[in-house]
């Protein structure tokens, strides 16, 4: 599928044009038709919420009991690769590269602003409370959760399986073989990835259009810098320059070192905002709404809103699930590739529940430390009343928020600096700006260049160490297709489309998941875990069935020495044993 030669030598020449000419018309669209498009894609995506709802809500949660049944099922000792194989990445590297490329700058965009919007109103306590700030942290578990992360995971974990254990190319076509077979190296194989190609640079550039906004609102608070057009295209391109460079480098040197260096600046951060804020109330909130995540977590996932049909759930629980679906082709190769040689259950206990905590850890400091500054200036604002009532005043007017709700009605992307003002007015709250701003730009290198990876290796129909020409191309495009959309405020119409954009991968997630499970019900090796009446016939698997060894033992080396001198005296003449036989004491 490689042309040999020419200027597209080392890449699929269908998928390389075709994905170009698809992602820069559709970006022209949304640049120059702006307003149309936005209406266009609202009508569309409010059709599709409004209908198919349940089909989001029920896949998602249906995957991620299946990936949770694979974990502690005999299915989770089979390899991702060879079964000798051995992991790339050590442990900490490898969570590192998965959180980084997993949330990165949406965590710290929605961290604070999240739970403010819940607090603020919710279908399921009256809002300004402390029953809805508890809701809030709940509902904000929820959505960035086991749910997203599984929409990743079983994306990762299919391609991961049919690429390194079954030897198919590293793109997502592969997940078709069972149903196609050889197909997938023609037309369909090349309409999957094209589209593929297509929604990744989608979802990227959205994302990274989102970090800049946010980075300019924190440099515009901390230091007073122009909140402009021209102080975003300067950012775009200067991090965009790292990130090209960072993906040139490869994946054990650039993406590897920079997600390192997230997570501890993530660390750093998370530690000073414990330490200055509101410590005791963050670790309360904490353990509190983790227990509440767990106890309600079925409810939650098949809740649709059936009796009251308020369309809450349309603004986020089922606008969520498709926008995460966005990013799974791009998150799950990401994922896949740098889980090469780790079993099934390794990569769903790693990169489902270890990324999951580290979320829920980090929305409750950030999330906490604002719902907290949040209650204070309620409670304040209940005892200026009593005190006017006593002093027969005029009541103060209604109490619509604290601080930080009120900038997150304002602004969304000002919501984390404000809680940082309110944690400390003075030059640590300016340096904490700074630090945040810092992080966004370092998550949104390893978010292009972790992107720019997968758009390359699609191109180069799975080679994971693609052209470096084709590497230069797609960090310039992603640059210029996130600036383009910032300067005709396109960015909206881009961030509906991701929902129409959802419902096709949606179908594709349910049918790997449906190819997945058949493949691997043909692996012989988690039959021999059980009685042999059970086992499938031999043409329904994909080899012999081997007996489990038993582990050597000094007893077995003993038994095994013991039966072979027995079978030695044995042959020996009765005069010999005669003479042998003396006693053990003389």
């Amino acid at each position: 599928m490689r042309a040999t030669s020419g200027i597209l030598k080392g890449l699929n020449p269908t998928v390389t044009i075709a994905s170009k000419i698809v992602v820069i018309g559709f970006v022209l669209f949304c640049a120059i038709l702006a307003n149309q498009a936005g209406q266009y894609f609202e009508t569309i995506s409010g059709i599709l919420l409004q209908n198919m709802k349940w089909f989001y809500i029920g896949l998602v949660s249906l995957v991620v009991g299946f990936l949770i049944y694979l974990m502690v099922s005999r299915y989770g000792h089979i390899r991702l690769g060879k079964d000798d194989e051995k992991p790339e990445f050590s442990y900490l590297s490898w969570i590192s590269m998965l959180f980084s490329g997993g949330m990165g700058i949406g965590l710290i965009f929605w961290s604070v602003a999240e739970p403010m919007w819940h607090y603020a109103d919710n279908p399921f306590t009256e809002g300004l409370t402390n029953q809805s700030a508890a809701t809030a942290m709940r509902l904000t578990f929820f959505h960035w959760g086991l749910h997203p992360w599984s929409v990743f995971i079983i994306v990762a974990l299919a391609l991961a399986y049919f690429s390194y254990r079954k030897d198919l190319p590293f793109t997502l076509r592969s997940i078709l073989y069972p149903l196609v077979g050889d197909r997938i190296y023609g037309p369909i194989g090349h309409t999957v990835d094209i589209l593929t190609v297509a929604v990744t640079a989608f979802g990227i550039s959205q994302t990274l259009g989102m970090g800049v906004i946010q980075i300019n609102s924190g440099l515009n608070q901390a230091f007073g810098f122009d909140i402009s057009l021209g102080t975003q295209l300067i950012i775009i391109v200067t991090l965009c320059t790292c990130a090209v460079a960072s993906v040139l480098s490869g994946v054990g040197k650039g993406i590897r070192r920079l997600s390192e260096w997230n997570m501890l600046l993530s660390l750093l951060l998370v530690l000073v905002v414990l330490y200055i804020g509101p410590t005791r109330y963050i670790l309360n909130t904490m353990l509190e709404s983790t227990g509440a995540y767990a106890q309600n977590l079925v409810g939650m996932s098949f809740w649709s809103d059936a009796q009251n049909d308020s369309g809450w759930q349309n603004w986020w629980t089922a606008y969520y699930w498709p926008w995460w679906m966005t990013w799974a082709p791009f998150v799950g190769m990401f994922v896949a590739r740098i889980s090469k040689g780790r079993t099934i259950r390794e990569l769903i206990g790693g990169a489902l529940i270890v990324p999951t905590l580290i979320t829920f850890l980090w929305i409750s400091v950030f999330g906490g430390a604002a719902l907290k500054v949040e209650q204070d200036a309620r409670i304040a604002y209940q005892n200026k009343v009593v005190a006017a009532q006593e002093a027969n005043q005029p009541t103060p007017p209604a109490f619509t928020g604290g601080p930080i709700l009120e900038a997150t009605k304002a602004d969304t992307t000002r919501a984390l600096f404000t809680l940082f003002d309110n944690l400390d007015t003075d030059l640590f709250g300016k340096l904490l700006s700074t630090l945040a701003c810092l992080l966004l730009g370092t998550y949104f290198i390893t978010s292009a260049d972790s992107g720019t990876l997968v758009l390359c290796t699609l191109d180069a129909a799975g080679d994971s160490e693609p052209p470096k020409s084709i590497r230069i191309l797609w960090g310039i495009m992603i640059a210029a297709i996130a600036g383009v959309l910032l300067y005709a405020g396109g960015l909206k119409a881009m961030q509906t489309a991701s929902i129409i954009a959802g419902f096709p991968i949606a179908i594709f997630i349910a049918v790997m998941s449906l190819t997945l499970f058949h493949c691997i019900r043909r692996e012989p090796k988690p039959w021999a875990m059980l009685p042999e009446h059970v086992h499938p016939e031999k043409d329904k698997l994909d080899g012999p069935v081997e007996p489990l060894l038993e582990p050597k033992t000094e007893l077995n080396t003993a038994t095994a020495t013991a039966t072979a001198v027995q079978a030695n005296l044995a042959d020996k003449p009765d005069t010999d044993l005669a003479v042998d036989q003396k006693p053990l004491l003389s």
